[in-house]
């Protein structure tokens, strides 16, 4: 990839406390990422161990036809395609990171607000997606030597080998670069479908005649829960679209490296509402063949394989799900962090060092997952973290497209000159932080106050709009500098 040059930057009179060469502008030539690789971004997202138990388990939790399921889940899979669409678009044109995108609504300085709210999360999440990610390889050492028992921090020391294995692997990948992540997330994705298919035609054979009256009980649809049929489909499609709010807002950090506008919608049809209809309809065949083989509906793909009792499937099923959880937590906790965290000081943490402290961080997370942090609760205080991130794509959408109309300052976004563009008042625009702090009000209610938890997923949504439409009324008066036609996308 080909970044500005040391000369370049001295001409262009960048601040270098916001500058290094991964926050740097790429150039549409030095792109080399197409649909497939989005596609994949998406693949890698959906096909883990819980995304597979996730999906499932709408098919049996809200007593609602499983047609009714499906069409949920599809209209799901097309909300967040609109809403990455939207966030992917600017990073498309200009090249940059979502912590350098927002610079331009919340000023150079004040972008570093959003973008450590988004660190933390992505960091406590990485660390208990690598826990997860090491059960699939514990699954596997067990299978072929056995568990030699004994236990310190709630894990054996067969669990502290895979945890280690996989807390490394993720490092060493991350440490080639972008691109030998690309090549890992191309190989993840098509090969979890194999296995899942695999495991599909295995259930399907064994289930014989029974399955499809299995399926008929799913699709009739039974269960414990209380509300409407309108409900049950609100709740089915509003608990999808938060499973992907993780990646909604920073979904630039990817797009940058896409070459075309056009190869970024394609990847996101193919991979997302497409994608999902797929992957769910596999999970509910399997899900139907569990309830004729064993005569209960299983969910976790673990228990499955535990159930169907094959070395070579238990072998195969234990590397596809390492590779799909490891997949999901480099797309959603890892890259997004390394770059929030050069971010906020470019000159000394670069993209890789931002990774490893990311990963040094997650490592403590992640070992005292069992014992300690699962046990006291802190996973409330991340979600609510998470959640009042939701206005910070309400304000990037609506400054980006109504009040910008589509045209940005690249060069700008690097200065910290008091007349430039984006300095606003020290760095910080004041408009958008009020309009988040309103906004985040609601977003931090919908998680600590239980009259606001019926509203599910669409809690998120709610404060995305209530951010755009805060920083709207703040902003629709606000004197937007012109453009510099040397600063437009054809000079990157």
């Amino acid at each position: 990839m080909t970044h500005m040059s040391d000369q370049e930057l001295k001409i262009r009179h960048i601040d270098p406390s916001l500058y290094n060469k991964d926050l740097a502008p790429i150039k549409k030539a030095d792109r080399s990422w197409g649909w497939f690789e989005i596609f994949n971004v998406w693949s890698n997202d959906i096909q883990s161990l819980f995304g597979y138990t996730l999906a499932a388990s709408l098919f049996i939790s809200y007593g609602l036809n499983g047609w009714a399921v499906m069409a949920a889940i599809v209209l799901a899979g097309f909300v967040v395609m609109l809403l990455v669409n939207l966030s992917g678009k600017p990073s498309v044109k200009y090249g940059v990171p979502f912590p350098v995108m927002i610079r331009a609504s919340m000023g150079v300085r004040g972008a570093n607000f959003p973008a450590m709210l988004r660190a933390i999360t992505g960091i406590f999440w990485y660390g208990v997606q690598t826990y997860f990610a090491s059960t699939a390889v514990s699954l596997l050492l067990t299978s072929l030597f056995g568990n030699p028992g004994g236990e310190w921090l709630g894990m054996s020391a067969l669990d502290w080998l895979s945890f280690v294995i996989v807390w490394a692997f993720q490092i060493a990948l991350f440490w080639q670069g972008i691109e030998r992540i690309k090549h890992f997330l191309n190989w993840a994705g098509p090969l979890v479908y194999v296995v899942m298919i695999a495991l599909m035609i295995i259930v399907w054979v064994r289930a014989g005649s029974d399955l499809l009256p299995a399926v008929d009980t799913i699709f009739r649809g039974s269960s414990d829960y209380n509300g409407s049929a309108i409900g049950a489909f609100l709740a089915i499609t509003g608990t999808m679209i938060a499973y992907f709010a993780a990646v909604v807002i920073n979904f630039g950090d990817f797009t940058r490296f896409v070459k075309s506008e056009k190869q970024m919608k394609l990847g996101n049809l193919v991979g997302l509402p497409l994608n999902v209809a797929f992957f769910s309809f596999i999970a509910l065949i399997i899900t139907a063949g569990t309830l004729a083989l064993f005569g209960e509906t299983m969910t976790n793909p673990s228990d499955i394989i535990a159930h169907v009792d094959s070395l070579p499937l238990t072998i195969i099923a234990a590397i596809t799900f390492f590779a799909a959880t490891v997949g999901i937590n480099l797309v959603a906790n890892f890259i997004p962090p390394a770059y929030d965290l050069a971010n906020l000081f470019p000159r000394y943490i670069s993209f890789r060092i931002g990774g490893l402290i990311t990963a040094v961080v997650a490592f403590f997370v992640g070992g005292l997952w069992v014992s300690v942090i699962s046990q006291v609760g802190i996973s409330g205080f991340v979600n609510a973290v998470g959640a009042i991130v939701a206005p910070f794509y309400g304000i990037i959408v609506v400054d980006y497209y109504l009040i910008r109309r589509q045209r940005l300052n690249i060069q700008e976004m690097f200065s910290a000159a008091p007349d430039s563009a984006y300095y606003y008042l020290k760095g910080w625009n004041k408009r958008a932080i009020w309009a988040f702090l309103l906004s985040a009000l609601f977003s931090i209610s919908s998680v600590w106050v239980p009259a606001l938890e019926a509203l599910g997923g669409y809690a998120w949504l709610i404060g995305a709009a209530l951010g755009g439409i805060f920083y709207y009324c703040l902003m629709r008066r606000q004197k937007v500098p012109s453009l510099d036609p040397l600063t437009s996308p054809a000079s990157l």
